[in-house]
């Protein structure tokens, strides 16, 4: 079963200090703003992770970057690979599928 998200849902808010007035804020408005990203088309128990290592609680993978073998190493962010944690492109396929724009995280030695 594939899960498939959108991710369409942005709003922008400003970051100030507390205190600023609100004149201050709107000229600092262009400089400073934050992303926020809400997934929408999740039903009750279904995540992100279609089916990678279900049975644990949380997955969480470790890396020593200085034990990498290759200069550059590609892990997934998708949740889609097929040699996860490594990247193997499938996220290619899931952008097209639903206009995301996912990537693999980039590791460099």
């Amino acid at each position: 079963m594939e899960s498939v998200l959108s991710f369409n849902k942005m709003i922008m808010k400003p970051l100030a200090p507390k205190g600023f007035a609100e004149s201050n804020i709107a000229a600092r408005k262009k400089s400073r703003m934050a992303v926020v990203v809400k997934a929408e088309g999740a039903g009750v128990g279904v995540g992100i992770n279609p089916d990678i290592r279900k049975t644990e609680e949380k997955v969480v993978d470790s890396v020593v970057v200085s034990e990498l073998s290759k200069p550059l190493t590609p892990y997934c962010r998708c949740w889609r690979s097929g040699t996860f944690p490594l990247c193997d492109g499938s996220h290619v396929k899931h952008n097209k599928a639903t206009g995301d724009n996912v990537g693999p995280l980039l590791l460099k030695k």
